[in-house]
């Protein structure tokens, strides 16, 4: 193993220093704020479903992309919190999954915070612009998913 700090595994130094930036974002912990109601689990959930759409549970773990076990956990506690409900559908063996009115509230109280916290580091933020940071980030992710994707598939054959 290569002593911490060894440069010899990466094409470039830039490549190096994406993967500590990448990193750093990734141990910040983004989903702690001060009066929010929900847990990070429960408000990716509540988001995801804030299109109004309800969702299977396998619908869910694949959007989220988490393991069936860890997004049944997962939306028994928001359940339990009184955030979601699952309902039958006539016809359908697996029963949906939709947000209640409390956890609208609950998402819509932690999303304004998320957003005053979004506010103030853009103020912050020189040299830059949140409309460039969203283009390359969604250029980047779109990128990151065809490569995925890609060597997903190779790995198959």
């Amino acid at each position: 193993m290569p002593p911490a700090g060894d440069d010899s595994v990466w094409t470039s130094p830039l490549y190096r220093e994406l993967v500590d930036e990448l990193l750093r974002m990734s141990r910040r912990k983004t989903h702690l704020y001060p009066g929010a109601t929900l847990e990070a689990s429960a408000f990716a959930i509540l988001w995801t479903l804030s299109d109004g759409r309800p969702r299977t549970l396998r619908d869910l773990g694949e959007e989220l992309d988490l393991e069936q076990s860890t997004v049944n956990r997962q939306v028994n506690a928001a359940i339990k919190h009184g955030y979601l409900e699952r309902f039958e559908v006539e016809g359908q063996a697996s029963r949906l999954i939709q947000r209640t009115v409390a956890g609208v509230e609950a998402f819509e109280h932690d999303s304004r915070l998320r957003a005053e916290r979004l506010e103030r580091v853009f103020a912050d933020l020189n040299p830059g612009t949140p409309e460039a940071l969203l283009h390359e980030l969604r250029a980047f992710n779109d990128a990151y998913e065809r490569t995925y994707t890609r060597q997903h598939e190779s790995a198959q054959r």
